[in-house]
């Protein structure tokens, strides 16, 4: 199976538990892997065949940007559950980070993979 991914992307979403991580947007940075056949995207050189990346992020940033969870396990398995079932992938790897969240610690988060290769 051929992995698309996206890395590095900063959305600014409400998440936490605290009172005032209600109250103000963080930044969460995601990386997502998935996996795709790509066999007759590369035939064709045929976007319709493909895993379309630009769609994919469009809908997460608007889903992250609208969201307000508390935990960042929820908004994870969320936005797993959207690609699997909106986008028709099988396995997704979703690397949460909450930069910031623990003081002395640069990154912070959650690793998720979920379906099969």
């Amino acid at each position: 199976m051929d992995i698309i991914f996206l890395g590095g992307l900063e959305i600014e979403t409400i998440i936490g538990i605290y009172d005032w991580e209600r109250q103000t947007k963080q930044t969460v940075i995601l990386d997502i892997e998935m996996a795709y056949d790509i066999q007759k995207a590369a035939e064709t050189d045929d976007i319709q065949h493909t895993l379309d990346y630009k769609a994919v992020s469009k809908h997460i940033i608007a889903f992250v940007e609208g969201s307000s969870f508390f935990l960042v396990e929820k908004l994870t398995v969320e936005i797993a559950n959207i690609i699997r079932n909106e986008f028709n992938v099988p396995w997704v790897k979703i690397t949460l980070n909450k930069k910031g969240a623990i003081r002395g610690a640069s990154d912070v988060g959650i690793v998720i993979e979920r379906g099969e290769k």
